[in-house]
């Protein structure tokens, strides 16, 4: 088998009354787990501009103060996948969260820190491990 670079992921932790926005993933790799909303770095975009770009795209509300958080090195033994995955945080600011991308995601909710949901995504998993919290 070829060895392939690593693939750039971007994960945006929402923020929203002490909650963060995590949706059930569907149709890709990890499907059935929990993750952030988020996608793939293109060429030359800020992960500013990929944070807006892909809540627009996934969940269709606003999103303000986005600032870098940490990242993870993220294996997909079962898909032969290798993600370094960026996080930023992000406030809530406006609008109604909606399943934009059907064929992708099952469902949005917020849930406390403490208390979340399972199974995780592999960078989420991966993301407690570290110790990370955005609070």
């Amino acid at each position: 088998m070829e060895q392939q670079r690593p693939k750039v992921g971007l994960g945006v932790i929402i923020k929203k009354d002490g909650r963060v926005l995590l949706g059930k993933r569907k149709g890709a790799h990890g499907e059935g787990s929990w993750a952030f909303p988020g996608g793939h770095l293109e060429f030359g975009e800020t992960s500013e501009v990929c944070a807006r770009r892909e809540i627009a795209e996934e969940v269709g509300i606003e999103i303000e103060n986005i600032r870098p958080a940490t990242f993870t090195n993220d294996f997909f033994e079962k898909e032969h996948k290798h993600y370094v995955t960026v996080f930023v945080t992000a406030d809530y600011a406006a609008g109604d969260v909606k399943v934009l991308e059907p064929d992708k995601c099952e469902e949005w909710g917020w849930f406390e820190w403490s208390a979340l949901p399972a199974p995780l995504f592999v960078p989420l998993k991966n993301l407690l491990a570290q110790g990370y919290s955005p609070f």
